[in-house]
């Protein structure tokens, strides 16, 4: 029987504890092809000092690497909705599928600032699930920009 998107997206929340533990904002992501996590991340832009290096790109990286093969179909679970390059890098990978937990309203690019996904000007769609495990999600975020503002 194939897992919930609940399921997965816990597995998500799990990666986003990892990041927050190493000092980065609480994003995690999975890339799950076929009912199998293909690759896990949280943030690393502080670690890697590198600003690309948010939660989907990694798991993009390493499930690309996985599979020799930059187009990668699959879903990508993430904590919170996607900025505009990630999303953009998304659908360069024609990924096929995905399923956020919290809406970010002042960068989101599936649905809550733009609209990317479904955009008619590209060539390429992306399902969008939207709002798993959203109170989780958001609470991770908010205790995490809150405790920085002590």
């Amino acid at each position: 029987m194939p897992h919930s998107d609940e399921y997965f997206m816990e597995l998500a929340i799990e990666q986003a504890g990892i990041g927050q533990a190493k000092g980065e904002v609480p994003v995690g992501a999975l890339f799950v092809e076929k009912d199998e996590v293909l690759a896990a991340s949280g943030n690393a832009s502080i670690e890697r000092s590198d600003p690309t290096a948010h939660a989907e790109i990694m798991v993009m990286r390493k499930a690309a690497q996985l599979k020799g093969n930059y187009r990668l179909g699959g879903s990508v679970f993430v904590t919170l909705e996607p900025c505009l390059m990630c999303l953009g890098a998304m659908m360069h990978a024609r990924v096929e599928r995905l399923v956020f937990g919290a809406h970010d309203h002042v960068s989101g690019a599936a649905v809550s600032v733009y609209n990317l996904a479904q955009s008619p000007h590209q060539n390429h769609r992306i399902e969008v699930i939207e709002g798993i495990l959203k109170r989780k999600c958001q609470t991770i975020l908010k205790e995490f920009f809150q405790s920085k503002r002590q």
